[in-house]
């Protein structure tokens, strides 16, 4: 028999709360600080997106929540609360029933996650056995519900079929069905639409918000696309070199950004420009994260308004009006 479900029913805690959040990774070049201080909170039943370039950390924030870090990860500091419960001092039982269990994740390339000489029927019946309180001789009648439930055409054929036989899309379709086989309070979703055509992004991106709105699936969806993020998320946090610099309900962030880095990251988002020249690159790269003198402020070397301050621990986190906060020691609307 399973072990009993976590402690999610404290209703006036956040379902998911990360609090300081710093890791670190000992590699052959050096340590790589690849999160510094992150900080945000997921209510049950909302989709938040963690959105930053490519090397901002997003992942890594995913990972350290499902508890998968390779070993060369080093928690620095930080908490990370679900329900109350803190997954970073979980034991190892504890965390393998929460995984699959109450938190889902589905990994940004598909066809690589799933097992590739195993039926994706019975990869799904896998995890209904192991976390669902289903049968072994109830689970792939289930595991065919949930191919129909993601709206894979003939899903008693398709249960039979090995994921080389499925397009991109379709296997994107199969991690939803074994990620909500169970249904998750929390589900993650790192890069669900790499790899895959427009049409069929909007139509994983739709899949997803549907059945999390049925299920009152909280989500967290990572992403580099802040168009994909507006379009499906209640709230945004942006990241940066490791750093969450802003956070705010999605329509605040939008029109009335207060990080500088926000505002490059709209301004370099394809929504209602005429042409390219419309669009405004973000100059400077990611700093190198090896460094032992990252300013406090990461973004600091890149950044329009920098001032010496900006260089100097700790950046202050500032409550927005409206709900959200800002990482930041001279946001855009303050006094140049």
């Amino acid at each position: 028999m399973s072990a009993p479900r976590a402690d999610i029913d404290r209703r006036s805690l956040p379902l998911l709360a990360i609090d300081d959040l710093s890791i670190e990774f000992r590699t052959r070049g050096g340590i790589v600080r690849a999160l510094d201080r992150v900080a945000f909170e997921l209510k049950r039943g909302e989709t938040l997106a963690l959105v930053g370039e490519s090397g901002s950390g997003k992942s890594v924030t995913a990972h350290a929540v499902m508890g998968i870090l390779p070993a060369a990860a080093h928690v620095a500091g930080g908490t990370i609360s679900f329900g109350g419960l803190s997954l970073l001092q979980a034991d190892a039982k504890t965390l393998d029933e929460i995984r699959g269990r109450e938190i889902a994740i589905i990994f940004q390339n598909p066809r690589a996650a799933l097992n590739p000489i195993r039926a994706v029927g019975k990869q799904i019946s896998d995890i209904l056995v192991r976390h669902g309180n289903v049968t072994a001789a109830q689970a792939p009648g289930r595991a065919i519900e949930m191919l129909a439930k993601v709206r894979i055409p003939d899903p008693k054929r398709r249960a039979a079929s090995y994921p080389f036989e499925l397009s991109g899309g379709m296997c994107q379709r199969v991690m939803i069905a074994m990620a909500l086989a169970c249904e998750p309070a929390l589900l993650i979703a790192d890069e669900p639409t790499t790899g895959v055509d427009i049409t069929t992004q909007a139509v994983i991106m739709d899949l997803i918000a549907e059945l999390a709105s049925a299920e009152g699936m909280a989500t967290l969806l990572i992403t580099h696309d802040l168009g994909l993020a507006s379009e499906y998320c209640d709230r945004i946090a942006v990241m940066h070199a490791g750093q969450v610099v802003e956070s705010a309900p999605t329509s605040l962030l939008l029109t009335r950004p207060h990080h500088p880095y926000t505002a490059k990251l709209i301004a370099a988002t394809p929504g209602d420009a005429a042409s390219l020249d419309d669009l405004a690159s973000i100059p400077g790269n990611l700093p190198d994260l090896r460094r032992d003198d990252l300013p406090a402020c990461r973004y600091s070397a890149r950044c329009e308004r920098r001032a010496d301050i900006c260089v100097m621990p700790p950046v202050p986190r500032v409550a927005l009006a409206g709900g959200g906060h800002v990482a930041c020691r001279r946001p855009l609307g303050a006094e140049a």
